[in-house]
């Protein structure tokens, strides 16, 4: 029974510790870390869609990489300053 409730409180702590450093990371940035993911979840969708868009497809993909690009280099600025 001891056994089982130390694995049960080091799981506790190890999840804990992880959420405490995701949002450490993440602090003063929320929507810049929404966004992210948002425009993650578009890049999917578009790679997902048919290809047949006239090559709109193709570049609305590139737009939405460079997109990422840009959300990833400040959210990064932001941290360092």
């Amino acid at each position: 029974m001891r056994r089982r409730f130390m694995v049960f409180a080091l799981l506790v702590v190890v999840v804990l510790t992880g959420y405490v450093v995701g949002c450490a990371s993440a602090t003063g940035q929320p929507h810049m870390i929404v966004a992210l993911d948002e425009l993650r979840a578009a890049r999917s969708e578009l790679d997902s869609a048919n290809a047949d868009k006239g090559g709109h497809r193709v570049k609305a993909v590139s737009l939405v990489d460079e997109a990422i690009a840009e959300v990833e280099a400040g959210i990064e600025y932001a941290r360092s300053h």
